[in-house]
């Protein structure tokens, strides 16, 4: 690991051990993702629980591009959307928020 990625990493793990991460109960692999590498969370859960897009596009009965949509960056599904995602990712709607 290059000196700018421990300085990095040394800089973000209190946020990655965080009481938010604790509570809502977010495994480090998508804490990870997430901070370090920017990976929208819908992204990182489901990659986490090794489920492809076109899995969850049949989990929610949608497209698979409407998962890609949804998990691009600075996209902002609708509430009801996190909720449905979450649902079928077999988490809670917190846990999707990260």
């Amino acid at each position: 690991m290059s000196y700018q990625w421990q300085e990095q990493f040394t800089r973000l793990r209190p946020l990655l051990e965080a009481e938010k991460a604790l509570t809502t109960g977010i495994p480090q692999e998508v804490a990870e993702a997430h901070v370090l590498d920017g990976t929208p969370m819908i992204r990182a859960w489901r990659e986490h629980l090794g489920i492809t897009q076109a899995e969850l596009a049949q989990r929610m009965n949608i497209t698979q591009a409407a998962i890609a949509k949804f998990e691009k960056p600075g996209a902002r599904p609708r509430r009801t959307t996190l909720n449905q995602i979450a649902a079928a990712l077999g988490i809670t709607p917190a846990q999707l928020a990260g």
